[in-house]
């Protein structure tokens, strides 16, 4: 299965794309969907969904995974990068691909271990899982570690039977997972929303 990750940014959109095969990954391709900064906002954003676009049609992956972004002190970056990313989530799901999207810190915990991990432990453990990648520069490790992220989450669906973010899947006849799993799920995914703040 082939995903494409992607970090929104207004000036800079990384993607990185990957293939799953069983729990081998292999990298694909990866760089960086650039904007231009002299031209208006509404220009910028057509920019960036063209290029997300672009790149699906190149790539064709079967799922997209977004980063989901954080809350800036500044109120105007916030919005502009809250602007892009509604971009970058709309281009894929008009493509008809499932996004799904992610914390950074559940990022950075999928793929280091720990979600205070810093930016230069994510991109040394991305070569570590995706031998031979030439990473074309920060924006395009960080949308590879999401990729790689949502693998996992892919990976432990059809362990599990349950969908990615989700404590409990129903089916017609009820609950498929063991309670006590199921409490555990629950439990994890409330503990890490609550250091999702800090």
């Amino acid at each position: 299965m082939r995903l494409i990750g992607l970090d929104p940014g207004l000036r800079n959109t990384g993607w990185g794309v990957i293939e799953m095969d069983g729990h081998a990954l292999r990298h694909v391709a990866d760089g960086t969907v650039h904007s231009d900064g002299d031209a208006p906002i509404a220009t910028r954003l057509v920019q960036l969904y063209d290029g997300v676009l672009d790149l699906i049609e190149r790539w064709n992956p079967s799922e997209a995974a977004v980063e989901e972004t954080f809350v800036n002190r500044n109120p105007e970056s916030t919005l502009k990068l809250g602007l892009a990313r509604g971009v970058v989530l709309l281009a894929p799901a008009k493509a008809g691909l499932l996004v799904s999207e992610y914390a950074p810190k559940r990022v950075k915990k999928s793929v280091v271990g720990t979600g205070s991990a810093s930016k230069e432990q994510v991109q040394a453990m991305i070569t570590t899982l995706l031998p031979g990648a030439r990473i074309a520069g920060a924006d395009a490790a960080d949308a590879l570690a999401v990729a790689v992220c949502h693998a996992h989450f892919i990976q432990a669906r059809g362990a599990y039977g349950v969908e990615a973010g989700l404590a409990t899947r129903k089916s017609a006849a009820g609950s498929n997972i063991q309670p006590g799993l199921q409490r555990a799920i629950a439990a994890a995914l409330a503990r890490e929303a609550g250091g999702a703040g800090s």
